[in-house]
Formats: C-alpha cells, sequence, structure tokens
C-alpha cells in the first residue's frame, strides 16, 4: 500500500489534464463551508459506510481533510471495501493551500 498517497502537486497535474478523479472531503460540514477543493464531493468520514456503496469501483478516489490524517483512514477502510484506487492527498487541504491555491482559506 505504499501508493496510498499522492501529493498535491501530483493531484493538481492531473486534474490539468482532464483525468478521471473522483475527490471526496472527509471532514466534517462545517470545515466544508470555510474551504473546499473545487468539484469535491463532501462524505464526512463518520458518513463514508453508509455512502461507500456511490463510490465507483473502478474509478481513482482521492480523499482529503485538513492535514491528511482523516483521509489516510478513510483512503485505507475504502480499499478494505473493494476500493482498490482509493488515495488520500498528503498534507490535506493544509498542504495544497500551501503549495497549490493560495486562495483557499487555512484554519
Amino acid at each position: 500500500m505504499d501508493d496510498l498517497q499522492i501529493l498535491p502537486m501530483e493531484l493538481k497535474q492531473r486534474l490539468d489534464k482532464g483525468e478521471k478523479v473522483l475527490l471526496v472531503d472527509v471532514r466534517e460540514p462545517g470545515e466544508f463551508q470555510i474551504c473546499r477543493i473545487e468539484g469535491a464531493k463532501l462524505i464526512p468520514l463518520g458518513a463514508l459506510p453508509s455512502h461507500v456503496q456511490s463510490l465507483p469501483e473502478d474509478e481513482e478516489v482521492i480523499c482529503y481533510c485538513h492535514h491528511g490524517i482523516r483521509s489516510l483512514d478513510a483512503a485505507v477502510w475504502l480499499r478494505q471495501q473493494g476500493i482498490e484506487r482509493a488515495k488520500s492527498l498528503a498534507g490535506g487541504i493544509e498542504r495544497w493551500s500551501l503549495e497549490i491555491d493560495p486562495n483557499i482559506p487555512r484554519y
């Protein structure tokens, strides 16, 4: 599982190329209101089990949270459920804001 994380720059390059990835924000609704990566779907970590059936098994699912801890847990759990291409955004939205999009508020 050494391919469990994706770096912000790699994700940006893939999005810029138009590659099909599903961004899943596993933070809480209040955090999602503060900031988000464009196109992300909000599924809080605690609600993930009730939404797993709606996630594509044949598509890359990139989870993110604030710093990358919850999303790493989410990616590991999703892989155990058969979502083999689940990954976590290394450093979360905090690192995304620092390295990719400084317009995203940090909190």
